[in-house]
């Protein structure tokens, strides 16, 4: 026996040997009481770091335990490989974007990255010893996924919990995409109150103040407080738009603040959602001035071809030229952005698929209530999600690398073609239905569904894509995403099989640096000696200083570690 400890060749060995002997692996057959483990399936967008090392450490602890205690563990290891994510990973490496070397080609490169990925995730969790089951291993993009995941699409939608509507939704014109409410985060930005004049007939001057004037020429109605006397006498006429001088109704609604602004509203098509509930209510014309590149179409007149930023100038510029602009006021003002990319979130009108649920908000909070929450206090930020949704879940998107909707359209009157079981899994653009004739008009001439599934409507089905009894024992995930994968796998859960995913779900929190959170997108989330440091505990580095970090080639000295260097 060697003198000195080798611990590259004795870990090696253990890893071998684990292998082998299949140490971990779920035994269908044991008499043992059963734990299960709903693992996070980490997505394939770029490099593993110590925050993916930091939480997935603590349920290994958990499934190592449980074995002690006599437990039959179910720990299984999935990769979420689908969808946007992996598709700007892809297109950041390789430099392209789906459009300019075309839709096979770029899926083609997404399964090569794809399978990469696999390889050196499956090396890092090996390197630190999970003890994961790897006879359980699965991919949301896998064949046998798609057909589940399709399944679940076609059985919901014939319960009537899905639904294709054209009606204004969530829009990043960056990633060129509908998104969900789940996919969105505020943000202070500056951004300038601009007061504007309005007139009527008679040329008397109504100043209207916005952040929005690049919209002016999708302006549909003024509106104004039914109790605000100052304009009652506004009350069935019209005021026309400066600039454009296009005549618009004046309509009083009560989501009008009056003590905001000067009183007065543009409603446009569409600046936010409020504009959304208006044209709604009141039947008003729906007029699209941005193309899904975010760029101003030949409706915004002198304003065509620009961005945002660039139109929001443009006419900034012209309504001071003809004396329309009176007022121009600095302000912190609150945002949607895309949390992908951070860009401002737009609204188009599209079709679109959803799967309905906020009519029944009381039911998930009832479902989250019979969940235990460790810690507690984090199903607060459940409840104040689900409490305060605005949107049904928006479950298409505009990308080509995903789970297809196993679905066809009937050219002549626009009738759903469904896939046939048999079909499954199926990508319509590639493929005819096995129904030839369309059973409402008897055309045959069907397109495509060419929108694929939100990733989180795959991953939201991790529980019955692994198989086990539901209700599982445990869900471990970060806080982050308690609005998006928890919210997600309970309403699959409860839409499925009617009961709640898991008993417990364990909630644990972000790696931090002095810059903030660490993750791939904001930097620091590398496996250095300063993150280490940061991350664990002084007895666990002390190792890592002799041995070697999980994820380097590199052993530290103590003294490195201290530094940061």
């Amino acid at each position: 026996m060697e003198k000195k400890y080798q611990h590259q060749t004795a870990e090696q060995q253990a890893q071998a040997l684990w292998e082998q002997e299949q140490t971990y692996q779920y035994n269908e057959q044991s008499d043992a009481p059963t734990f299960s483990i709903d693992t996070p399936p980490p997505t394939v967008s770029g490099s593993l770091h110590i925050g993916h090392v930091f939480s997935y450490t603590h349920t290994d602890l958990v499934a190592r335990y449980k074995r002690m205690r006599g437990y039959n563990v179910f720990y299984p290891m999935g990769f979420d490989d689908n969808g946007l994510p992996t598709e700007k990973f892809v297109e950041k490496k390789h430099k392209t974007k789906a459009h300019v070397v075309g839709r096979s080609a770029f899926i083609k490169m997404c399964q090569e990255e794809v399978q990469h990925a696999h390889k050196d995730f499956a090396a890092l969790w090996k390197q630190m010893g999970l003890s994961v089951d790897w006879n359980t291993t699965y991919s949301t993009i896998s064949d046998p996924v798609r057909k589940l995941a399709q399944e679940n699409f076609l059985e919901l939608l014939e319960q009537g919990h899905v639904a294709r509507s054209q009606t204004p939704a969530l829009f990043c014109t960056t990633c060129q995409t509908s998104v969900a409410q789940a996919e969105l985060d505020g943000v202070d930005q500056a951004t300038t109150f601009n007061t504007i004049l309005f007139r009527d007939n008679a040329g008397q001057t109504y100043p209207i103040a916005t952040t929005r004037p690049e919209l002016l020429a999708a302006c549909v109605a003024v509106m104004y407080h039914p109790s605000d006397e100052r304009f009652a006498h506004l009350k069935g006429g019209t005021l026309r738009s400066p600039y454009f001088d296009v005549a618009v109704p004046c309509i009083a609604d009560d989501h009008v603040d009056p003590e905001k602004g000067t009183g007065l509203v543009m409603c446009c098509t569409f600046g936010d959602q409020t504009d959304i509930i208006w044209q709604q209510t009141h039947n008003l014309p729906i007029k699209v001035v941005m193309t899904e590149r975010g760029l101003w179409n030949d409706l915004a007149g002198p304003l065509e071809g620009l961005r945002v930023r660039d139109a929001r100038a443009k006419i900034l510029e012209l309504l001071a030229e003809c004396d329309s602009l009176t007022e121009q006021k600095k302000i912190a003002h609150n945002v949607n952005v895309h949390e992908r990319c951070k860009q401002p979130i737009e609204y188009r009108v599209i079709p679109q698929w959803f799967v309905k649920i906020t009519d029944i908000r009381e039911k998930f909070l009832e479902l989250g209530d019979q969940i235990e929450w460790q810690p507690s206090f984090m199903q607060a930020r459940y409840k104040d999600w689900v409490s305060n949704l605005g949107w049904d879940w928006c479950i298409s998107r505009q990308r080509c690398y995903g789970v297809t909707f196993p679905i066809w359209h009937c050219k002549n009157c626009n009738e759903v073609i469904k896939a046939s079981p048999e079909q499954l899994p199926v990508d319509p653009t590639e493929t005819q239905p096995l129904q030839k004739n369309c059973q409402t008009c008897g055309g045959s001439d069907f397109a495509p569904e060419t929108d694929v599934m939100d990733t989180w409507n795959i991953s939201s089905l991790s529980p019955q894509i692994n198989g086990q009894a539901l209700p599982f024992d445990m869900r471990p995930q970060a806080h982050d995403i308690i609005r998006t994968w928890a919210f997600y796998t309970i309403i699959k859960s409860y839409f499925t099989a009617k009961t709640i995913p898991w008993k417990k779900i364990a909630i644990s929190g972000h790696v931090t640096s002095s810059n903030g959170k660490i993750s791939k997108s904001t930097g620091g989330a590398k496996l250095t000696p300063h993150n280490l440091l940061a991350a664990y505990p002084a007895d666990a580095i002390r190792y890592w200083a002799a041995h070697g970090a999980p994820g380097t080639d590199t052993a530290f000295s103590e003294e490195q570690i201290k530094s940061g260097n």
